[in-house]
């Protein structure tokens, strides 16, 4: 039986490396897949990996198709065994549907890989749409860490390293960017909470609080 399977995690999880061994396992066994990806920190049209990976996918641009599309590829004499779709996330709930649809009528597997929520503790849409339609939710087993050493749950944005809280809902980032762009980290939820990033805890380490001195 097909399955949409939702793998979730926060940033810098391995989510896409993930993505790519699965690809790789079922290329191994001769089957063939479709690889759907947005906004890839690679660039268009990119599954990548932070350990250096990177494949050539195909950009599920806003208003796309993605069942109308690879009905299409079939038709032309294609082959596709299964789809994987990265940074799920950035998709519309009716591209999730269409998922779906591919699952239940081309009787595929479908994962799909994505954060849940963005830099203000709100669920993206289409990660939304995924949890209400997954056959099965599998949290990432490989646990991204905060600052502090704390189990990272939430995602944070920085502009020059300061957290921030408002803005547009997708703007393509990395945790890897330079301190001064804007970038995004990982964070428990008590530090996430109180907008503590790596950088002002270490702005804060280095300013310390200094008794006054009282001078007879």
């Amino acid at each position: 039986m097909s399955e949409l399977v939702f793998f979730s995690g926060t940033m810098d999880c391995g989510k896409s490396t993930l993505a790519l061994q699965i690809g790789h396992n079922r290329s191994a066994r001769g089957l063939q897949g479709v690889i759907f990806t947005r906004d890839d920190r690679a660039g268009e049209g990119k599954l990548s990996s932070r350990l250096g990976l990177v494949t050539e996918a195909v950009e599920a641009s806003e208003g796309m198709d993605l069942y109308a599309y690879l009905v299409t590829e079939l038709s032309k004499g294609g082959r596709a065994d299964y789809v994987i779709v990265d940074e799920a996330q950035f998709l519309a709930p009716e591209q999730i549907d269409q998922l779906a649809r591919i699952v239940d009528d081309l009787d595929m597997d479908v994962f799909a890989f994505g954060i849940t929520t963005d830099f203000r503790t709100k669920l993206f849409p289409g990660s939304q749409r995924l949890i209400e339609l997954a056959d099965r939710i599998e949290q990432l087993q490989v646990e991204a860490l905060c600052w502090c050493g704390a189990r990272a749950t939430h995602n944070a944005r920085t502009v020059s390293g300061e957290m921030v809280v408002e803005g547009a809902q997708v703007v393509v980032g990395d945790v890897n960017q330079p301190a001064e762009e804007i970038g995004y980290e990982v964070l428990c939820r008590r530090h996430h909470r109180r907008r503590v990033t790596s950088a002002t805890a270490r702005a804060g380490a280095l300013s310390p609080d200094v008794l006054p001195v009282n001078h007879a």
